[in-house]
């Protein structure tokens, strides 16, 4: 059995190794939304320090369950929406900088908003995932595809 000093010092060598392994390659958790309305339109927000249309989302708080973080995000950028319940259809890597964001998708269908206008987000529009409008991201003109074809997702967002 181990001392309570051999317990102690691996606690913190492992502390240690898992603070080193944080620091050589950072990953952030997001979540983001694939709001679908009952036209099988998709909503897209334009973000007011991002450029083009994007999927609502963002980051996943440190211990924020990650269906929490999306509501959470979705209160902060939409406003209300109504659907059924969120579905998780993706898991994707996106590099950003010298980070690596992994990003969660949750698809909600039968949506209604009510937007309310806000410091982060400047507008919606629901688009038909099959000609999404100009300036959309390319990682969200991805993710509209893959929905309109019904075809599985890629790996990198």
């Amino acid at each position: 059995m181990l001392s309570g000093i051999n317990v102690l010092a691996s606690r913190l060598a492992l502390n240690a190794m898992m603070t080193v392994k944080a620091l050589r390659a950072p990953v952030a958790l997001g979540a983001h939304a694939l709001i679908v309305d009952g036209d099988g339109k998709v909503l897209l927000a334009r973000h007011s320090y991002m450029a083009g249309w994007s999927l609502p989302g963002g980051g996943v708080g440190r211990g924020e369950p990650p269906l929490a973080a999306l509501k959470r995000e979705l209160r902060e950028e939409i406003g209300t929406v109504d659907s059924s319940a969120p579905e998780l259809i993706g898991v994707f890597s996106r590099p950003s900088g010298w980070a690596t964001n992994v990003v969660l998708l949750y698809r909600l269908s039968e949506a209604s908003v009510t937007f309310t206008p806000n410091v982060e987000v400047r507008e919606i529009l629901f688009a038909d995932p099959k000609s999404p409008p100009a300036g959309t991201a390319a990682g969200t003109r991805r993710r509209l595809a893959e929905f309109a074809s019904k075809s599985p997702p890629a790996l990198i967002w």
